[in-house]
């Protein structure tokens, strides 16, 4: 049974109470989220060392996902478990693998064995280089496409993206747009692309019930992946995006009724303005479905620093009601992030992410900033870094231009915490009359 027949079948799981524990909630609420398909749990059940289970939906904090991954050029197995292992320490929450390059089954296999959050793939990257080393990508079967994903399962991977809402239709909308950046999905592009020279309906679509039936087996959560996001801010919102959403939705209830958990990916290039109504579009269409969002980008041009421009798209985003950040490093767009970009990226996010909490009034986040403001005014530094997303982090700067008093250095003996009062009582002030 998956995640999803427990909860219809009222059974609270192990990763049910777990997720009740950490979310501060009652194990049967989190229950009647799954039931309902607005919270999701993916957790593969031959994830063997999946111990820090996640809960992605309605009503929940916001979550951060960070994607590693070897290319092309770069491949490095050593290197991407320890992004992994830094991702996890710096709190994402689940992890993807998007390798490109290499043996992609052993690099898998490397980064589940230190994954202790969810790890999800794009299998139809495997699936079209098997076919390139073959011959051609053009020459991919249905069948190598759904033998990957059952590969995937087996191993014990927890959720997929799959574009199955790239359907000759939607291409034809695609067509009639006229954008700016085309596809910038890599895994829409590719299966765009086969469909296109092939001819051929989108296998993902037009077999979605061979798919539904592999994430049954292993309880891989479906994330189905938005391949005609827009890749610029001009060409946000437009209608091949939402043709594509519309089938999106589709599935979703599909996908319930065969009872595999299911969550959908979004945009991508938004400018600020456009951010709430894609959010409320996406639960509108989807009925409510965990909302998984890449980024979101509110300029093209911050190369070098779209981390810091995603997260100000992403902690609005989260506001609005995406309930996870898929999150950006400095080297968006132009490279292959290293450990201290992912490092980066990941703080970025995270920040995003629990600003995005206190918006929506999560009692747990706005209890901590109280503390750290209470802690703030009474000097008491170790409290603070207690309470501090990155307190090791904060404590270095600190120490690092230390102050003769027990104030930081920016102010010293003038901090302003505390001056008021302590005047008042050492001066004894009384009222003074307005006469």
């Amino acid at each position: 049974m998956t995640q999803l027949e427990f909860a219809r079948a009222g059974i609270i799981t192990e990763a049910m109470k777990y997720i009740a524990d950490k979310e501060h909630k009652n194990p049967d609420e989190i229950r009647e989220l799954v039931k309902t398909g607005k919270v999701v749990i993916p957790a593969n059940i031959n994830h063997y060392n999946l111990t820090n289970f996640t809960a992605i939906g309605e009503s929940l904090t916001v979550k951060v996902n960070t994607n590693i991954g070897t290319s092309y050029d770069y491949i490095n197995v050593e290197e991407e478990i320890q992004k992994a292992k830094i991702a996890i320490e710096y709190g994402t929450d689940t992890l993807m693998d998007l390798s490109t390059g290499g043996d992609l089954k052993f690099i898998r296999q490397q980064i589940l064995n230190v994954c202790s959050v969810p790890l999800g793939t794009v299998p139809i990257y495997e699936a079209e280089f098997k076919a390139a080393k073959r011959s051609s990508i053009y020459d991919m079967t249905p069948d190598e496409i759904f033998e990957v994903i059952e590969e995937h399962g087996k191993q014990g991977v927890d959720y997929i993206t799959v574009h199955c809402g790239i359907t000759m239709e939607t291409l034809k909308r695609y067509q009639n747009e006229n954008r700016i950046t085309g596809i910038v999905s890599r895994g829409g592009g590719l299966i765009a692309a086969w469909m296109l020279k092939n001819h051929q309906e989108n296998p993902l679509y037009k077999y979605y019930d061979r798919l539904l039936e592999i994430a049954h087996e292993y309880d891989i959560t479906l994330s189905l992946g938005d391949g005609l996001r827009p890749g610029s801010i001009n060409d946000a919102t437009d209608r091949a995006q939402i043709a594509e959403l519309m089938i999106i939705g589709e599935l979703v209830e599909r996908a319930h009724k065969a009872g595999v958990q299911v969550m959908v990916e979004g945009p991508g290039h938004i400018p600020l303005n456009e951010i709430q109504t894609n959010v409320q579009i996406q639960k509108k269409l989807t009925k409510g479905a965990p909302f998984y969002i890449l980024g979101m980008l509110p300029t093209d041009i911050a190369a070098g620093y779209d981390h810091i421009a995603g997260a100000i798209g992403g902690a609005l985003a989260g506001w609005y009601g995406a309930d996870m950040l898929c999150y950006i490093t400095p080297t968006e767009h132009i490279g292959l992030p290293s450990v201290n970009d992912v490092k980066d990226g990941v703080i970025a996010f995270k920040i995003a992410a629990h600003i995005a909490d206190i918006a929506r009034g999560n009692i747990n986040a706005l209890k901590r900033n109280k503390l750290m403001s209470e802690a703030r005014y009474k000097l008491d530094w170790d409290k603070q870094f207690e309470l501090a997303l990155y307190g090791n982090e904060a404590k270095k700067i600190f120490e690092r231009r230390a102050s003769k008093t027990e104030a930081c250095s920016m102010c010293g003996p003038f901090c302003p915490m505390n001056l008021v009062e302590q005047t008042i009582r050492k001066n004894k002030l009384i009222e003074v009359s307005d006469e």
